[in-house]
C-alpha cells in the first residue's frame, strides 16, 4: 500500500516595503523558483509609501511574472517598521502558514538565500533562522557596510550578548525566517512599532527557549534611502536589552518579555552566598525541630535535613515530602486563621519571604503570637524584601514603581515593608525582635557565579555596614514571643513554691 503524500510545508515570503518603487519588482523576481517545493506565497505590505511601491507590486502581480501567489496590501496609516511586521505575522498566523520569511523591499537582503535559510526550519533544527552578515570575516565591509554601521553593529551585539547570555554574531540583520508556531507562542504584538522591534523579538525568542540558528548571507548596500535614526536606534536597543535583563533582577516588568515557558522555577535556592536561606541554615542548630512555613520546593528544608533536623513543611501548594527533605508535609492555606500545628512541638519556625505574600499579615502574626503564648522558647526566623532598598528608592524618584516576576516588587506581593514597619508589626503583636540583619541583593543569582557577581556582592555587604536600611535588599530578623501574663503568673507560682520548699522550717513558719 502506497504511503500518503506528505503535505507540503506552507511558507510565506513577507516583504516589508516603504518607498521602494525602484527595487520592489527586482526583489520579487529574484525569489528562487526552488521554493516551489513548498506551498509558497508572497506578501507585500506597503507601509503608506509616498511613491508608487504599491502600484509596482501590483504590476508584477498582474503580469503574472511570479511562479507564486502574490498578495499586495497597503497600510493607509504608516505603522512603523515593527508595526508593519506585526500585521504580516498576523497574516501568516490567520492563514495557517508554517513559516514566514522576512524580506526588505529595498533589496538589501538577497532573496536567493531563502532556500538555504529555510532548510534548518524544515529539518526541525530551529524555530528561527537569521541571515548574518558578520559570519563571513570581512564580508560586511566588502559588501559596502559603512564603517560606522559596522562598528555600531559589533558594539551593540557584544553588549546584547553579554546582557542576555547569548552568542549571536549579529542582532541587527533584518533577514529572518520564523516558525509561525513559535511566533504564536510569544506576544510579539506587544513589542515596539519602530526599528528595535527586531531586538525585542530576539529577546522574546531567547527567553522562551526557542532555538535560533544563524547562517551567512552576503552584504549589499546600494543607493537605498536609510529611514533609521542611528543614535535613536542604538539607544532604543540598549534600553530594551537592559530592561529585559533587569526584569530578571526584579527591577522592571514588561509584559512582552514575560515569556518564560511553563514550569520555569519562580523561586530558586540561595544557599551559596549571604541570603535568608543561608542565614536560616546557619542559625538552626543540628537536631532541632523546625516548622518551615511556606516551604515551597524544600530549598531550605533539604539543607536542614542534612544537619539532622526534623522538619515539618507547610505550603498552600502540594509538595513531595521526600524530594523536599521533609519529615512531614501539610498542605494549608496560609491565609487561614489557625495554623494546623502546635508551636510547642517546634524549636524554630521559618517564615522566609512569606509574610509579604499574605492577604492579612498582621492577622497572621497575631495568630502566631496567640499560638506561641504557651511556648515562649520557640524562635522565629523571618525575612522579607526591603522596600527602602536604594534601587527601589531611586526608581521611585524616577517615577518608576515596577512590579515584576521576582524581587522586592514581586507581582504576588500584597504588602511591602521597611526594617521599621516589619519590626513594628511583630512587636505590636507581642514579639521581641532580638536580632536584625541586612541581606545583600542576590547578585550571583542575577549575574551568574563569577568574580564580578562576587565583587558586587562584597561591595553590597560593605554598604550594608554603612546603612542597613538603605543598602539591604532584604531583611532577616530573629523573633521571640514575649511570654503571656498567664505564663508569667504561672511561672511566679511555680518559682514561689520551689523557693518555699527550699526554706528552713522556722522561716517557712514565720
Amino acid at each position: 500500500m502506497a504511503e500518503p503524500a506528505r503535505k507540503k510545508p506552507r511558507v510565506l515570503i513577507f516583504i516589508v516595503a516603504y518607498n521602494a518603487e525602484k527595487t520592489i519588482q527586482s526583489v520579487l523576481r529574484r525569489i528562487p523558483e526552488a521554493l516551489q517545493s513548498c506551498e509558497t506565497e508572497v506578501l507585500i505590505i506597503d507601509d503608506a509609501s509616498q511613491d508608487r511601491t504599491f502600484e509596482k507590486g501590483r504590476e508584477t502581480h498582474d503580469a503574472s511574472e511570479l511562479p507564486f501567489k502574490l498578495t499586495v496590501l497597503f497600510n493607509p496609516v504608516n505603522q512603523g517598521y515593527g508595526g508593519n511586521q506585526k500585521i504580516g505575522f498576523q497574516y501568516a498566523i490567520e492563514n495557517g502558514f508554517d513559516y514566514v520569511a522576512l524580506l526588505h523591499g529595498d533589496g538589501q537582503y538577497a532573496p536567493e538565500c531563502l532556500p538555504e535559510l529555510l532548510q534548518p526550519l524544515l529539518d526541525g533544527e530551529a524555530e528561527a533562522v537569521f541571515g548574518s552578515r558578520m559570519l563571513t570575516r570581512g564580508g560586511a565591509r566588502k559588501g559596502g557596510m559603512p564603517l560606522y554601521k559596522f562598528v555600531g553593529n559589533k558594539v551593540l551585539t557584544t553588549y546584547q550578548n553579554l546582557m542576555l547570555g547569548s552568542a549571536l554574531s549579529e542582532f541587527h540583520s533584518g533577514y529572518r525566517i520564523y516558525s509561525v508556531a513559535a511566533l504564536k507562542a510569544v506576544p510579539f504584538h506587544l513589542n515596539t512599532n519602530v526599528f528595535h522591534f527586531d531586538t525585542e523579538i530576539i529577546i522574546q525568542f531567547l527567553f522562551a527557549g526557542h532555538r535560533i540558528r544563524e547562517l551567512p548571507i552576503p552584504t549589499y548596500y546600494g543607493d537605498e534611502i536609510c529611514h533609521v535614526d542611528g543614535l535613536r536606534y542604538a539607544w532604543d536597543v540598549v534600553w530594551a536589552t537592559f530592561v529585559a535583563r533587569a526584569q530578571g533582577w526584579g527591577v522592571f516588568y514588561r509584559r512582552n518579555f514575560d515569556v518564560r515557558p511553563e514550569g520555569f522555577e519562580h523561586y530558586t535556592p540561595k544557599l551559596g552566598f549571604p541570603s535568608p536561606h543561608s542565614f536560616a541554615v546557619e542559625r538552626v542548630a543540628p537536631g532541632q525541630r523546625v516548622l518551615d512555613i511556606g516551604c515551597a520546593s524544600g530549598y531550605v528544608s533539604r539543607a536542614l535535613h542534612e544537619k539532622g533536623c526534623r522538619v515539618t513543611g507547610i505550603d498552600a501548594y502540594p509538595v513531595d515530602p521526600k524530594t523536599a527533605g521533609l519529615d512531614r508535609f501539610i498542605q494549608h492555606d496560609l491565609n487561614a486563621k489557625a495554623l494546623p500545628v502546635e508551636l510547642a512541638d517546634f524549636d524554630v519556625v521559618l517564615m522566609l519571604d512569606v509574610i509579604e505574600h499574605l492577604k492579612y499579615p498582621e492577622r497572621f502574626v497575631e495568630s502566631l503570637a496567640q499560638a506561641a503564648k504557651t511556648s515562649p522558647e520557640v524562635t522565629l526566623l523571618v525575612s522579607s524584601g526591603n522596600i527602602g532598598f536604594a534601587m527601589a528608592r531611586l526608581m521611585l524618584l524616577l517615577g518608576q514603581f515596577n512590579y515584576g516576576k521576582r524581587g522586592i516588587l514581586d507581582l504576588d506581593h500584597t504588602r511591602l515593608f521597611t526594617f521599621a514597619s516589619l519590626r513594628r508589626m511583630f512587636e505590636q503583636a507581642g514579639f521581641s525582635v532580638t536580632e536584625v540583619r541586612g541581606v545583600p541583593a542576590p547578585f550571583p543569582l542575577a549575574l551568574g557565579e563569577n568574580w564580578f557577581a562576587r565583587a558586587v556582592l562584597g561591595l553590597n555587604q560593605l554598604l550594608i555596614r554603612l546603612s542597613k536600611t538603605l543598602f539591604s535588599y532584604q531583611m532577616f530578623m530573629v523573633v521571640r514571643p514575649l511570654p503571656s501574663l498567664s505564663y508569667l503568673l504561672g511561672t511566679a507560682h511555680r518559682e514561689s513554691a520551689a523557693r518555699a520548699g527550699r526554706m528552713p522550717a522556722r522561716d517557712a513558719a514565720e
